[in-house]
């Protein structure tokens, strides 16, 4: 799916609405959700008229907002396109009016049934990062703006998008050896906090459900950099391990602000700096956005690394898909 693809979709969607799009929501489970949060971001601080959400598809289902009617937009995000609390919350969206935009990696997803229309991505090694779920919802989000509201800001939108590829793919390299130093330090922890800010916290919040929890089998909580001074900042001990986010865009002081309390009283922490891997090419007026899409394939090459170290394989699993639940 192109760009121009996108940008079409976003046209039907408004004007699927004839009273105009009183509320946008984001739906998914997981990293799903995850990926998400870019997009409830954008919409979140450049709109001045559209509600937002950003739920679970199991809370969606058992509290629904008001909101979903025949003026909300409800985007809901499957990879296999089968998660069944997802699919359920599209049926629900769409029986209550809303227009229901899908995406899914999967060819034949029964999550197509209750979406009005679904869009693929690209997924894997090699892929290209503009072409990925995340940039697709982003890209999504960018254009309801557009054309609701207009939005000034979308030419440098563009022009980042452009280039955002290359930037992951040079910072994907540049991270190999602080990566591998990593994993030797922190294999045989059983607790790793993540903190990040922004529209990128969502990569933060990935990383500790998905990966850390899910896929290491090490406690972890995801913290705000917001909130890290109003509670959380108790728990900082010199062999406490952390993995900040040091974000490119308006939000990097509340990261910086983490980064010197560390250094004065923690002691083990892994700073990844946005900035430095190559955000700063873009305009600032967009870089918030796309944080996330940095941050999640770095983490990649992190997360490789802390599994050989471990003999634990991301593909391993007690419970899920597993057993009932």
């Amino acid at each position: 799916m192109t760009n121009i693809e996108i940008k079409n979709m976003a046209t039907r969607a408004v004007k699927s609405c004839k009273d105009g799009i009183g509320s946008v929501y984001f739906v998914a489970c997981g990293g799903s959700l995850g990926a998400l949060y870019p997009a409830k971001s954008l919409i979140e601080r450049e709109s001045c008229d559209l509600r937002v959400g950003w739920l679970t598809s199991a809370e969606f289902v058992q509290a629904t907002p008001r909101g979903v009617d025949s003026r909300a937009v409800v985007m809901v995000v499957s990879h296999q396109g089968n998660t069944p609390e997802t699919v359920q919350a599209a049926r629900i969206a769409q029986e209550l009016g809303a227009y229901v935009v899908g995406l899914s990696y999967a060819q034949e997803p029964a999550l197509a049934r209750h979406c009005h229309e679904l869009a693929s991505y690209s997924f894997g090694e090699g892929r290209n990062t503009a072409e990925e779920k995340l940039m697709r919802a982003l890209r999504f989000a960018a254009e309801l703006l557009a054309q609701t509201e207009g939005w000034a800001a979308m030419p440098a939108f563009d022009a980042a998008v452009a280039d955002i590829d290359a930037i992951v793919k040079r910072a994907v390299r540049l991270v190999e050896d602080p990566a591998a130093a990593f994993a030797q330090n922190f294999k045989d922890d059983r607790l790793i906090y993540t903190i990040g800010s922004g529209a990128g916290w969502g990569a933060a919040y990935m990383q500790s459900i998905c990966i850390l929890m899910e896929m290491q089998w090490i406690h972890s909580a995801c913290i705000s950099s917001g909130e890290f001074f109003h509670g959380p900042f108790e728990i900082t001990e010199p062999q406490v391990p952390f993995m900040v986010q040091l974000s490119a865009g308006s939000t990097r002081p509340l990261d910086m602000r983490v980064v010197d309390f560390l250094s004065r009283y923690g002691g083990r922490y892994e700073v990844i700096d946005a900035l430095e891997l190559g955000l700063s090419q873009l305009d600032p007026s967009v870089v918030d956005y796309f944080n996330h899409s940095l941050y999640s394939q770095v983490y990649h090459v992190y997360n490789k690394k802390l599994a050989t170290a471990r003999n634990h394989a991301l593909s391993t699993r007690r419970y899920m898909h597993k057993v009932d639940y």
